[in-house]
């Protein structure tokens, strides 16, 4: 489903990582999790991105991993990637994405059920 995998370091392991220029095109439109994409009263998605990387046994992107992959080379300039999101934001049904603009890496927030057009997801595979 897209992406530019690659081995690099990131946070003191060594893991394949999404060097893609923007989110890929076929992990995009996909609202966070199974629960936000279950309860979603109209429209939802086919999946989601919590139940994609499940299935392919990938870990999401989270915010420190999201950064330092900004750290070695600039992407999503024109998308966005949902991140890993805590537990006390999911409880209050949000969740966090990330985007680059302006020469610099934003964290935002949004509703877990939303999904866009230009927010997919990165992921990584962790080498042991």
């Amino acid at each position: 489903m897209g992406g530019e995998p690659d081995v690099t370091e990131i946070n003191n392991q060594i893991a394949f990582i999404d060097f893609c220029k923007e989110s890929p095109k076929k992990r995009r439109s996909l609202c966070y999790d199974k629960s936000a994409r279950v309860n979603r009263k109209k429209f939802p998605p086919v999946s989601s991105i919590c139940e994609v990387c499940k299935q392919w046994n990938v870990n999401l992107l989270n915010k420190d991993d999201y950064r330092s992959l900004q750290n070695i080379q600039e992407v999503d300039l024109k998308t966005s990637s949902w991140l890993l999101t805590p537990d006390s934001i999911r409880q209050h049904g949000g969740a966090i994405f990330g985007d680059r603009r302006y020469d610099t890496t934003f964290i935002y927030h949004n509703g877990a059920d939303s999904y866009y057009a230009s927010r997919g997801f990165r992921a990584k595979l962790i080498l042991k």
